[in-house]
């Protein structure tokens, strides 16, 4: 049981390794590599990994094509989602708000409601 548990993390950091040599800094292949660390529950990877997206693309958006807006915009979604899971939920917020600034959509709008509505729960509920 031992040795295939070595063996299965060998796998992953061999995986891990050859596509974050691939990724360079290409956005694109950074948010491969995220989405693949949060399918397997590497989320401080994943998390990395979003921000890296968002780091190599410029501040200003104007000069983005569709696919690199579309790609930023997932980056802070899945962000905020990474966030939520570390209970990480200021930074969650930022992430999330920024995805629905950058593309205004249904689910990027109920995760800053939900986002908004646990920080008020956890402020209500702190030391008396």
């Amino acid at each position: 049981m031992f040795r295939l548990k070595s063996y299965q993390i060998i796998f992953a950091s061999v995986i891990s390794l050859t596509l974050y040599s691939c990724a360079n800094d290409d956005p694109g292949r950074h948010l491969e590599l995220a989405k693949w660390y949060n399918s397997k529950g590497l989320y401080d990877e994943a998390i990395s990994e979003y921000r890296e997206v968002i780091r190599l693309y410029p501040q200003t958006t104007q000069a983005l094509s569709r696919e690199e807006y579309n790609n930023l915009s997932e980056a802070h979604y899945h962000l905020a989602l990474m966030y939520t899971k570390k209970g990480w939920w200021e930074f969650a917020l930022d992430a999330a708000e920024s995805s629905f600034q950058l593309q205004p959509s249904n689910d990027s709008h109920q995760l800053v409601d939900m986002i908004k509505r646990q920080i008020r729960l956890n402020n209500s509920s702190g030391p008396s």
